[in-house]
């Protein structure tokens, strides 16, 4: 049965994914602890130090099965977390109770477990932005000879295809996937450093060998799936890692807001709309209202996400010399939530492009009003042509286009520019004539090239080295 009694946060129950809500959980984290134990005692092992096969069977024996009874008991006692665990896996191992954490400290266990949950949350985002690219490729696809009005300061700009548009919003996911690849690419372990960093108890432990002192570290990266370990630190890894992460989370999540705040003002406009299920409400009071509450939330968890990563920023900017202590609090909330949020976000990216509904004839209505006005240069070049002076056929469209823009916003009448030029004798042009000038792909420049090469040179060539994790569908709670 639910709790009811007590807060429980909505990223885990209403918007991330139980893929990622497990790399977080409390079973994540503490057989990870366990396997890093596992592989410094194998490594200290290989390196002579006097542990035995036997010790090391009863740790891998135990390294899923954790006492949390045990460790919490101990915790209440003792007040530290990592200790806690390690008297717990000693009650389980006695045997090995000895050599459990040998020479580390708490961010042996505590710090190279973030680098490796912070990679595999990465490694899930990326396959989740990946196939959000894919959808909004097919989309970009299939409406790329589409014209539709294209907007600068939300005002009628030339017209653009809806493809085209949705290529903008594909170049940012993708800037995204290669700040992500980087990050992911340099993520490199703590490893086993000692206190301050110095390797001061290991010096001691192999007898100021320090050849083995170095293997130890890269021992353990390779058992852990690691290309290496960071060079130098303090007790903990530079928290400037956990900024760069969170950044590329925050990075995503104003992709995803751009996005989604564009398809609200489409959706308002009626030219485009987010899925809507059949048996879905949209207002509790007007019934008729169909609200892009999808794309809300993908614009209300980005707000978060991109406020969220000041946190290791500010974190990492005070920690003094080679640790403190108020990082830990921090972390534990930002980190994770960072991560939770942003999955949310791109399993609603993944469903929203997913299921988008375009609607030609609003499209192509919205059009019609406006492209009279777009068609003044044209117009105008015309009369030039034909020996006219442009200044003053320049001035003549100026005066009749601000006469029909008053029709319209004033009078509430249709947009009647065609009528007024050809109306004019000084234009020599019948309407017909000009209607011949109004075919809307006429308008859109190479916006349908453009965006046929971009789908071709930049996307195609993404998704054909991730054929293995495309096809991924994004389920969303509520």
């Amino acid at each position: 049965m639910q709790d009811t009694d007590r807060y429980i946060s909505p990223l885990s129950e209403r918007y991330a994914s139980k893929k990622m809500q497990f790399i977080f959980s409390e079973d994540k984290k503490f057989r990870t602890w366990r396997r890093l134990w596992i592989a410094l005692a194998e490594a200290e092992q290989e390196l002579g130090l006097a542990i035995t096969d036997e010790q090391l069977l009863e740790l891998r024996s135990h390294a899923e099965d954790i006492n949390y009874e045990d460790a919490r008991r101990r915790e209440k006692e003792v007040r530290h977390d990592v200790m806690s665990h390690v008297y717990a896996y000693g009650l389980q191992c006695p045997k090995a109770q000895g050599i459990i954490h040998l020479g580390a400290t708490s961010c042996y266990v505590g710090d190279n477990t973030d680098i490796i949950l912070m990679k595999e949350g990465l490694s899930l985002i990326r396959e989740k932005l990946v196939n959000a690219i894919r959808n909004i490729s097919e989309f970009a696809e299939k409406h790329k000879d589409l014209p539709t009005l294209a907007f600068t300061h939300f005002q009628p700009a030339q017209p653009t295809t809806v493809g085209k548009r949705a290529c903008l919003w594909l170049q940012e996911f993708i800037m995204d996937l290669e700040d992500l690849e980087y990050v992911l690419s340099t993520l490199k372990l703590l490893g086993c450093k000692g206190t301050t960093g110095t390797q001061a108890s290991f010096r001691e432990l192999f007898d100021g060998d320090e050849e083995k002192a170095d293997r130890l570290d890269a021992m353990i990266a390779e058992k852990m799936g690691f290309a290496g370990c960071v060079a130098v630190s303090g007790q903990t890894y530079s928290r400037k890692t956990d900024t760069r992460v969170l950044n590329v989370l925050a990075g995503i999540a104003a992709s995803a807001a751009k996005m989604s705040n564009d398809i609200r003002l489409l959706q308002h406009l009626k030219e485009v709309e987010e899925p809507f299920e059949k048996n879905q409400i949209g207002s509790s009071a007007m019934a008729y209202k169909r609200n892009p509450m999808r794309s809300e939330r993908i614009a209300s968890l980005a707000r978060y996400v991109m406020a969220d990563a000041l946190n290791p920023a500010i974190t990492s900017s005070a920690q003094w010399f080679e640790r403190t202590l108020d990082d830990s609090a921090n972390k534990r909330l930002s980190v994770p939530e960072a991560f939770l949020a942003t999955d949310g976000i791109l399993d609603l990216v993944m469903n929203v492009s997913d299921g988008l509904k375009v609607y030609p004839k609003v499209i192509e209505k919205h059009l019609k009003e406006e492209l009279p006005f777009m068609a003044t240069e044209n117009i105008l070049m015309d009369c030039v042509k034909r020996g006219g002076d442009r200044q003053e056929f320049h001035e003549r469209i100026r005066e009749l286009s601000m006469e029909a823009g008053r029709n319209v916003k004033e009078k509430g009448e249709p947009n009647n520019l065609l009528d007024l030029i050809a109306a004019d004798p000084a234009f020599g042009v019948t309407r017909k004539e000009l209607e011949e000038k109004l075919d809307p792909a006429g308008f859109v420049g190479f916006a349908p090239i453009q965006t046929e090469r971009f789908l071709r040179e930049v996307v195609r060539p993404i998704l054909d080295r991730n054929q293995d994790i495309l096809g991924q569908k994004a389920e969303i709670n509520v």
